[in-house]
């Protein structure tokens, strides 16, 4: 929620900092702000509660599965569907009324790629680039090579993979100021979506704004400054990685002198397995219970202990569970 003391996620200073700003200045500063912003198709409420802000130089991972809200999220924001309530900002611009203005700032990628047939690759790359008021540069040959794109085929005879790869070589080879990437990588092969994951980076490294819509959990993990968590078309979690791991589980595999067996009851482990001597196990303990467990554990003797930290992906199931929702919602 965007309040007068609001908490904006900033890459220039690798934290969080406190911005007393009323809602009105943070939507003006912020590349991207979206504040609780709803959007209804008759009787469906896609869109409940959307609020989160994008800062200039920052790369945004927008994780929700099929039918969260990413795609309607991201209409709204290039202006080609208007919100029903609350405000949302591209460049300080309301899009809905000013996307004319804000377009040629904006390279953008759709989950769906649809093509004219009769047109090659690579006129279709030169025409996209050519609509957003910019040529066929020497990048556009460097990310044709990259993804070892055939340019000269008809879009009719391209797979899902290579009509997703004329929007990837058309957007990235523009010099835009704000990259929108809605299921960027589906359709491509691992090689091709380490490719783009790569490009990715030197966006960043340049400066550049990103947002990130996926699914795909490892892919935000490797490039993104910071997280937004959408389910049934509610913002229910947002922050940087190391933010919000404190609230999933760790992974513990211990060795002890004496058995462990009275451990698996203790408050805040889950998921536990032991072998036979009763000397070793495996769990997964919750964050904030590490310390108890630690407790108990050393006067057991420990041998050897391994603590894994949560992947995104671990964090991503915890707050699609009921349980991890419903904890979230009465902290």
């Amino acid at each position: 929620m965007l309040t007068d003391q609001s908490i904006i996620i900033d890459s220039r200073v690798n934290g969080v900092y406190t911005m007393h700003r009323g809602v009105e200045e943070i939507m003006a500063t912020n590349i991207i702000a979206l504040n609780h912003v709803k959007k209804s198709f008759g009787r469906t409420q896609a869109l409940k509660d959307v609020t989160f802000t994008l800062p200039a130089g920052q790369v945004l991972g927008f994780l929700g599965p099929n039918g969260a809200g990413k795609s309607t999220t991201i209409r709204i924001l290039l202006g080609m569907l208007k919100r029903d309530g609350g405000d949302a900002t591209v460049f300080g611009e309301d899009p809905w009324h000013n996307d004319l203005a804000i377009h040629p700032r904006i390279a953008y990628i759709p989950g769906d790629v649809y093509l004219w047939p009769n047109l090659t690759g690579g006129e279709i790359i030169d025409l996209l680039l050519r609509l957003n008021g910019q040529d066929h540069n020497p990048k556009t040959d460097a990310l044709m090579k990259a993804f070892e794109f055939d340019p000269k085929k008809k879009a009719r005879a391209y797979s899902k993979g290579n009509r997703q790869k004329v929007a990837l070589i058309a957007a990235l080879s523009q010099d835009a100021e704000l990259y929108i990437f809605d299921e960027p990588t589906s359709g491509l092969d691992p090689l091709n979506e380490l490719t783009f994951q790569q490009e990715v980076r030197k966006l960043k490294k340049a400066g550049k704004t990103v947002l990130l819509s996926s699914h795909i959990l490892s892919e935000v993990e490797k490039m993104c400054d910071a997280i937004v968590i959408i389910r049934d078309g509610a913002i229910i979690e947002q922050g940087n990685l190391d933010q919000l791991r404190h609230l999933s589980r760790l992974r513990i595999q211990v060795q002890t002198e004496q058995p462990l067996s009275a451990l698996k009851q203790q408050t805040g482990v889950f998921d536990w397995h032991e072998n036979d001597s009763h000397l070793q196990a495996n769990f997964a303990v919750d964050h904030d219970a590490l310390t108890a467990v630690m407790n108990a554990l050393t006067p057991l003797g420990i041998v050897d202990l391994q603590s894994t930290p949560p992947t995104l992906e671990d964090l991503f199931l915890h707050y699609y569970s009921d349980q991890g929702v419903s904890s979230h919602v009465t902290q």
